[in-house]
């Protein structure tokens, strides 16, 4: 598989994209009241996994389906200025941030740039479940978000494409 040098592919495919999209100059509000937190695999479709379309969530995206500090802001965002009142943080089977260490994806890094990486952190969890509960209570237990919404963790198999619950919505 050859490598694109140009942009020129997706910038025709927008402009089909922009000709047929329905959607356009919505108001930005997530219609179904939800927020998703998942990882940046493209094997994930955010929307389609729990049967909604775009405009009905707002979605955050990041190695591992972390809650970050950046995933935090957006969901306070959400509850207080886009009508989120449930959110789902949904990490993956067979992800690379709990199949690696540290220090493992460090090394990749590094031989893969050439360049040394030892510096660069990458939120990689050890027990997927544990990690999940955990990001699930600090959502939870944000000050601006206790009360507002309910809040859900799930893992999703990338082989079944089922969501398993594994911090139940409260």
């Amino acid at each position: 598989m050859s490598i694109p040098t140009s942009f020129d592919d997706l910038i025709e495919a927008n402009r089909f994209y922009a000709a047929t999209n329905r959607i356009l100059g919505f108001d930005g509000i997530a219609h179904a009241g939800v927020a998703v937190v998942t990882c940046m695999d493209s094997r994930i479709d955010p929307l389609g996994m729990i049967g909604l379309v775009p405009g009905d969530a707002k979605i955050f995206r990041n190695p591992g389906g972390r809650v970050t500090g950046n995933a935090l802001e957006a969901l306070v965002l959400a509850v207080h200025l886009l009508r989120v009142n449930r959110i789902l943080v949904v990490p993956h089977t067979r992800c690379a941030m709990a199949a690696n260490t540290e220090q493992e994806l460090r090394d990749k890094i590094s031989a893969s740039s050439g360049t040394d990486a030892a510096w660069q952190g990458f939120h990689v969890v050890k027990d997927q479940r544990e990690g999940l509960r955990q990001d699930v209570a600090a959502v939870r237990a944000h000050p601006l978000i206790a009360g507002r919404a309910i809040v859900g963790g799930f893992l999703y198999d990338v082989d079944t494409g089922l969501l398993t619950p594994v911090d139940e919505p409260t």
